[in-house]
């Protein structure tokens, strides 16, 4: 008699796994603002029950990730020019203390890493992959707070930080200027930035780092266009369906 081997089905996503899904289809681009995050298709996709759903579209309303709007459902939020100005406005305030503190604490393993995420960014850039050079752009701003030690700010830069995509999203013109990156092979300046911070980081020279930190947030900030792009509503089915 032959044996026969059958797989035990996949245990379903928790609420954090879920919720981790959706902000990584954010920060990856991949969910651009307005989109509709129907209960059931998104239950359907995770495998879930539509009360398994509430709790993680209840979490990233709480950081202005979705926005809920009563008889309407969810959608991933659209930032105004004031709340666009405001995230910016918050981030200059607190990454600078970050950067002081990681210089306070970090070794050159860590240096290694944020030079790694930028060589890593600079290649996205010139293989064309604009979405995932975003992406690395902005864990480069989340491995210093995580090395920083500040877990109240870091908390409130992860959040910053997915809000800040759907900014880019919304009126950045980064994309366009990564694809004339492809074109004219100037992805190594766009990647100067974050090397000049590092270089500064490695000097532990808090001052400058600082400095160097709010300026770069600041020139971020004054290459925003805010007329909104349209665009299609991606299928929530074939982003979050499948294995984890």
């Amino acid at each position: 008699m032959t044996a026969t081997n059958t797989a035990a089905p996949a245990a379903p996503p928790t609420d954090t796994e879920m919720y981790e899904r959706v902000v990584s289809a954010i920060l990856d681009h991949r969910l651009p603002p307005g989109t509709k995050l129907g209960e059931d298709k998104l239950a359907g996709a995770f495998g879930v029950s539509r009360t398994r759903i509430r709790p993680v579209l209840l979490r990233l309303a709480n950081e202005q990730v979705v926005t809920l709007v009563p008889n309407r459902g969810a959608t991933v939020a659209q930032p105004t020019e004031q709340e666009a100005r405001e995230v910016f406005e918050v981030r200059r305030l607190i990454e600078p203390t970050l950067v002081e503190l990681f210089i306070a604490k970090a070794d050159e393993a860590d240096m290694r890493q944020l030079k790694r995420c930028i060589d890593d960014e600079e290649a996205a850039r010139l293989a064309g992959d604009m979405h995932r050079a975003i992406r690395l752009s902005g864990d480069f701003h989340l491995q210093i707070a995580e090395r920083a030690g500040h877990q109240t700010l870091g908390r409130i830069l992860r959040e910053l930080t997915s809000r800040t995509s759907l900014i880019l999203m919304t009126y950045g013109t980064a994309l366009g200027d990564m694809r004339e990156d492809r074109r004219d092979g100037a992805a190594a300046c766009r990647c100067r930035e974050h090397r000049v911070l590092l270089d500064a980081i490695r000097l532990r020279d808090a001052r400058e780092a600082a400095r160097h930190m709010r300026e770069h947030l600041t020139r971020l900030e004054s290459q925003l266009q805010f007329t909104p792009p349209a665009g299609e509503a991606p299928d929530l089915s074939s982003l979050f369906s499948g294995t984890v």
